[in-house]
Parts: C-alpha cells; sequence; structure tokens
C-alpha cells in the first residue's frame, strides 16, 4: 500500500505526527523495557533456583549414594568374619556381580599389611593417619581420596572386618566414579549444565567439563567462608553461574567436606529470555508499523482536508474567488468546507461589488459633465445589483417639483428621457426617507414611477440624493417581482452610490459655475480692452471666433480649442497700458510711437504672468505678432518655431485689422483684405493656416450666397 506523504511537509502535520507516535509508542517501549528486564529477572530467578534444587538434589544424590556404598562395604564385611583361622571365602557370584557395578576393585588388607584382591585391581593402598584408623576401629566407614604424581585421583572405601578384632584387617573399595557422580544412565543432573566435585582441599573430585577447569580465586574464597551460594565465571570464553554446596561427611565417613558444584551457562539459562527478546522485537516492530499505519491514515484524514482549504485560502488571498475546496471525509472537515466555498462565493460577490463601487466613483467623481456621470450609473449599476430597471431623476433647481427621468436600457443600449412632475407631497416622502424608499406595486404608487410601471416593474427601492440638505434627485432601482427585498449589503452600496453620485453631480456643478465665471470674466476683460478704443470695439471677440474656425477646420483636439479662445480674448490684454493718443492717433506713427505701441505683447504677458494656468496661453499671445519668415516681434521667431495658436492668430488679427474701420484709415474691401492675406501666404504667414483660411471663406461666400 502506497501512502502520500506529502502532507507531512506541514509543521502541524509533523507535529501531530511525532505526538501520535510519541503517545502510541513510548508506553509501549516502555511496557517492552519493563516486560522484558522482568521476564529476564524472573527467568534470572527461577533459573537460579533450578540450579540450587539441582545442586541440592545432586549432593544428596551422591551422599546418599557414598552411605548407600558404605553400607554395603559392612554387608561385605560381615561375610568375612571368621575365627582366627584367617581363611576369606570368595564372594558369592551375584553379590560380586553388583558389587562390580559400583567399585572398580575390592581387596582385604589383613591385619600384617597383606592385600588379598576380591576382584578388579587395586594396587595403591592409601596410608590411613591415626585419626582415619581411629575412625575405622569404631566401626565405621571411611571415605577417602589420595591424588598421585601423574595426577590421577581415585576415591577409596574402608571399614573393618571385625570391630572387636582388629587384627583380622580391612575391607578396601576403590570406587567407581560414573556411579558415584551420577552419570550413569540415571544421571539427575539437569540438561545443560555441568557438574564438579572438590574435596576438602579444593582437589577437582570430578569434573564433566571437557578439559582442565580453573575456578576464580574470588569464588574460592567465597566457598572457603560460607556452606552454600552462587558465583558467575568463565570458562573457555563462555558465561556461567555456579551453585555451589559443601557436603559434610564427618559423621558416619569421616570425609572433612566435599563441594559440589552445578553450573549452567547465561546463554542457556537466559535462553527463554533470548527467545522472548525476538519475539517481543518482532511484537514492537509490528506494533510499530500498525502505529505508523493508523497514524498516518488519522492524520492524513485530517491534514490533508486542512491543507486543501489552507490552499484555498491562499487563492483568495490572490484575489481568486471562483476557487472551491472539495473534502468528502463525512466530518466537521467537510462542513467546514461547504462554509469555506460558502464565503468565497460572498467574498467574490462584495469584492466584484467593491471593485464595480470603486470604478464607479472614479468614473462619476472624475466626470464633469452631468451627462456623463448619469451614463456611467445607467451602465454599472447593474454590476452591483441585479435588477430589472435602472433609472436617474433629476429636478430642476429652479422649480424643483418638475424634473427629467432617466431610463437605463442595459449596456449598449441608447437612454430614454421622460419629463415628471411631482406633487409636494411625494417630494415630501422623499425627504423624509433620505436613506432609502421601497414601494410595491399595489400601493399608493407615485405618479413620477408611472413609466417604470408601464414596463412591468412591481418592486422600487429609490435612493435619494441629498444636495445641501435639499432633494435634488434620486436613483430608482426596479425589479419584475413583488416582496423583492434588498439585503443590507445593497442598501449600503446604493446609499454610497447615490451620495458618490450627489457629489460628482455637485462637483459638475460648482465646476459647471466656475466655468461660465470663468469665461465671463475673460470676455469681460475682451470687452474691457476693446472699450478703451472705440476703433476697436468687438476686435477680440471678432478674432477669436475666426481663430476658432480656423482650429475646428485643423481637427484641433478640445484641449487647444480652448487655449485658442483663452487667448483671442486676451490676446490685445496689453493695449491696456498703451495710451490712448497713439490708439487713436489718425497719421502715421513714429518710431517711438511704433516701439511703444509693439510693447503691448510685453505688457500683456506681465500682466497673465502671475495666472499659473495661463502658461499656454501666454506662448500665443507672445506669438501673434509674429512672422513666418522671422521678421515679426516681439522674438524674431520663424516658421515651425512660432507657436500653432500665434500662427493662427497672426492671420485671423490681421484679417480683422483689414476688415475694420481705423482711425488711419476705413475699413477695407473683403476680397482685398483676403487677397492681402494670399500675398503674405509664406512670407508673413503660414501657408498651411492661409489654406485653411481661404477655405473657410470660400466655405462662407457658398453659404451666404445660398
Amino acid at each position: 500500500m502506497k501512502f502520500e506523504t506529502t502532507f507531512l511537509r506541514s509543521r502541524v502535520a509533523r507535529r501531530i505526527f511525532v505526538l501520535f507516535i510519541c503517545c502510541a509508542l513510548v508506553p509501549i517501549g516502555a511496557l517492552a523495557i519493563l516486560s522484558f528486564s522482568q521476564v529476564e529477572k524472573k527467568l534470572n530467578e527461577l533459573g537460579q533456583r533450578r540450579l540450587h534444587h539441582a545442586n541440592k538434589a545432586v549432593g544428596m544424590a551422591i551422599l546418599e549414594r557414598l552411605i548407600v556404598l558404605g553400607d554395603g562395604m559392612k554387608m561385605m564385611a560381615s561375610k568375612y568374619r571368621t575365627d582366627s583361622s584367617h581363611i576369606f571365602p570368595t564372594p558369592a557370584p551375584e553379590f560380586g556381580e553388583h558389587l562390580k557395578e559400583r567399585f572398580k576393585g575390592l581387596a582385604i588388607i589383613t591385619g600384617k599389611g597383606e592385600m588379598i584382591p576380591l576382584f578388579g585391581h587395586t594396587q595403591n593402598i592409601p596410608k590411613l593417619t591415626p585419626e582415619q584408623e581411629q575412625h575405622i576401629r569404631s566401626g565405621r566407614t571411611l571415605v577417602s581420596s589420595e591424588r598421585y604424581p601423574d595426577l590421577t585421583l581415585e576415591i577409596f572405601m574402608t571399614t573393618a572386618l571385625d570391630s572387636k578384632n582388629h587384627g583380622r584387617g580391612v575391607l578396601l573399595g576403590r570406587l567407581d566414579p560414573a556411579y558415584l557422580w551420577i552419570t550413569s544412565a540415571e544421571n539427575l543432573l539437569l540438561p545443560m549444565t555441568e557438574l564438579c566435585l572438590l574435596d576438602e582441599s579444593n582437589h577437582v573430585l570430578f569434573s564433566s567439563f571437557p578439559g582442565p577447569v580453573s575456578f576464580p580465586e574470588q569464588a574460592m574464597l567465597q566457598m572457603s567462608r560460607s556452606a552454600l551460594g552462587q558465583f558467575e565465571w568463565v570458562h573457555e570464553k563462555k558465561e556461567y553461574i555456579a551453585e555451589y554446596r559443601l557436603i559434610s561427611l564427618q559423621g558416619s565417613l569421616l570425609t572433612p567436606k566435599w563441594t559440589v558444584i552445578l553450573s549452567e551457562s547465561k546463554s542457556d539459562m537466559l535462553a527463554p529470555a533470548a527467545n522472548f527478546k525476538k519475539i517481543f522485537l518482532l511484537v514492537f516492530l509490528l506494533s510499530l508499523w500498525v502505529v505508523l499505519f493508523l497514524s498516518i491514515v488519522q492524520i492524513r484524514r485530517s491534514l490533508i482536508p486542512l491543507e486543501k482549504l489552507q490552499e484555498g485560502t491562499r487563492r483568495i488571498a490572490t484575489q481568486d474567488f471562483n476557487s472551491r475546496v472539495t473534502i468528502k471525509s463525512g466530518d466537521e472537515f467537510e462542513e467546514l468546507a461547504v462554509s469555506f466555498n460558502t464565503m468565497a462565493s460572498r467574498l467574490g460577490k462584495q469584492f466584484n461589488a467593491l471593485t464595480t463601487m470603486g470604478e464607479i466613483d472614479r468614473a462619476i467623481l472624475s466626470a464633469l459633465d452631468t451627462e456623463k456621470i448619469i451614463d456611467v450609473v445607467l451602465t454599472r449599476i447593474r454590476d452591483i445589483f441585479p435588477c430589472n430597471h435602472v433609472s436617474v431623476t433629476l429636478l430642476d433647481s429652479s422649480t424643483p417639483i418638475t424634473g427629467r427621468t432617466y431610463i437605463g436600457n442595459g449596456k449598449g443600449k441608447e437612454r430614454t428621457i421622460e419629463a415628471i412632475v411631482l406633487k409636494p407631497e411625494e417630494i415630501q416622502i422623499l425627504s423624509d426617507h433620505p436613506e432609502s424608499l421601497l414601494i410595491e406595486l399595489g400601493e399608493a404608487v407615485p405618479g413620477y414611477l408611472a413609466p417604470m410601471v408601464r414596463d412591468g416593474i412591481k418592486t422600487f427601492l429609490i435612493l435619494p440624493i441629498i444636495l445641501k440638505k435639499k432633494l435634488s434627485g434620486f436613483i430608482t432601482l426596479g425589479w419584475s417581482l413583488k416582496s423583492t427585498v434588498p439585503s443590507r449589503e445593497d442598501l449600503g452600496r446604493g446609499r454610497q452610490l447615490a451620495d458618490q453620485m450627489g457629489v460628482a453631480l455637485s462637483n459638475a456643478s460648482l465646476i459647471r459655475e466656475l466655468n461660465e465665471l470663468n469665461w465671463g470674466t475673460l470676455e469681460a476683460l475682451a470687452r474691457a480692452i476693446d472699450a478703451k478704443s472705440h476703433w476697436t470695439a468687438g476686435h477680440s471677440e471678432r478674432v477669436t471666433k475666426l481663430a476658432l474656425k480656423i482650429g475646428r477646420f485643423l481637427g484641433l483636439p478640445p484641449e487647444e480649442m480652448d487655449v485658442l479662445h483663452r487667448a483671442g480674448l486676451l490676446h490685445d490684454i496689453g493695449k491696456l497700458g498703451i495710451p490712448m493718443d497713439i490708439l487713436d492717433k489718425e497719421g502715421k506713427l513714429t518710431k517711438k510711437e511704433e516701439q511703444l505701441m509693439r510693447e503691448h505683447v510685453h505688457l500683456g504677458l506681465r500682466i497673465l504672468e502671475p495666472i499659473a494656468a495661463y502658461d499656454e496661453v501666454i506662448s500665443v499671445i507672445s506669438h501673434h505678432h509674429e512672422k513666418f519668415n522671422g521678421e515679426g516681434y516681439p522674438d524674431g521667431l520663424a516658421g515651425k518655431a512660432i507657436s500653432l495658436g500665434g500662427r493662427i492668430f497672426a492671420v485671423a488679427d490681421s484679417f480683422d485689422a483689414l476688415t475694420s474701420n481705423r482711425p488711419y484709415r476705413q475699413a477695407l474691401d473683403r476680397e482685398y483684405a483676403i487677397e492681402v492675406i494670399k500675398q503674405g501666404c509664406g512670407s508673413q504667414y503660414d501657408p498651411d493656416i492661409v489654406e485653411a483660411f481661404l477655405e473657410i471663406m470660400a466655405r462662407e461666400l457658398r453659404e451666404g450666397e445660398a
């Protein structure tokens, strides 16, 4: 089975994963360690206890067999008790065979020291100490051992033939270790145990280990101090646990002590623990795999939905409100995904509405024309409000009971305009509901809604437009269904749009008034200039009119046409500083007077210089007396170095001057004046401007004849 683990890249996923593993495996691991230590300890205790009991059983068995052998020796000795004839018969066959299983040799030692073999081979006769001889004379059996120079060790059992007649001699037997050390077919040793038997001098009487055996000094010291105990030792690089026990034969057999040592290797003793360890390790690994499997499955069920929600949140942060999260987990995550998708949908609608509102706000606030403001509202408002009808009504400022309703017919379609008349009570109701007014068909529908009723509208939302605390108009939204109630958010956005439209209309009205004031001021200045001399009355307005005709013929944009208009009205403003006697002089001007007259250009520039908005106008005014060939004034500019407005006004100003009365001459004939302009083409005037002028004159002539 293959898992997708990409979700583990998440820090939360890794934290939960580690926590899950720790919560699951730490108790298992702790339980495993505790269980293993307890099992190992228990197995060790059981092994030591088992070794203890086995050692005890071996010691008791050895002691029991020694006693049995001693009793057998006494029975054997009793068969050789006779009088002083000193004749020793041979043992019965069945009795001899029984002794041969337990003794390697049996012999009688007479009082004179002679050895009479009964069976087997017995060469070395142990030397007895006085204590041992006294023990034998008392009628008890003696067990002794002898180590010879060739390191062979023999164990002997001796008993008196007749305890009352010591001269009768003793019965001497050489014991068979195979019977004594329980290594025969009736072996009582535990499996995987090794037996060692030490005599009173700590010489090895018997060892089941292959090769020589050497116990550590610490163990030997321990055995000398206590009769029972355990120790650990190493034999041929293998660790053993040994149980030792002292066998005292001081009573009937007169042997100081024998030490029975039963050893078992640690690996054999703890073999069940090792097997348990292997099995438990497999169980632990299996548990680990199961925990990992379940943790990954569970974390994946939890974290992958979170990853999807996180990714959906990132997409929403990048304004991708159309993204949707699909989770089919059947739990709270699925419910959360549904809520998330609902939220994304609402956020998308709100964002689109806010974006559209911003665009509408910028459009209507940047527009300075009432008609443009109305067009923006009618064409874009449906992007915010999904309604069937939109209209804007503006009331007349002079007679507020009358107005015009602009009805939008959808994007790309022409609007319709209808005149309306409002009753005073209708105006009062709208004024009393400055936020909004909801009206349904069937109620008392106001007359100003009649055009919408004809279009099948049944529910109306009216948003009044208030300017200077007075009703100036209203926006009407309509729906074809009754009982359509806009949401609070829609009402808030509608109110905001109505307020913005009110601000835009107020700005447009203010700009219109300022523009009218500006043009009125300019015309007043122009008339003031012309009024200084009756010879120039109307000159500025006539020159401006002709210059605008030339500009329109050349296809100049509105901005440049506006500059021409302003420049035309102000082009002679500098003449306000020229004396009247020079302006009205009938004769030819002197050079000094002519020079003073030319100063009117600089005077005009100084007058207009403080008005920054007239920078482009100043350039036209300063160039209108320049000549195309460079012989004009004040700067002697030539060709295209002269501004376009200056070249236009050079033609328009000259034509009006030629066709107007002057103190030094009468007005010239129109055709003659046109001919003068033609003659100045290329020298005094720009040929392109002259061509446009001539075309205009020809057109006016044709229209006049018609």
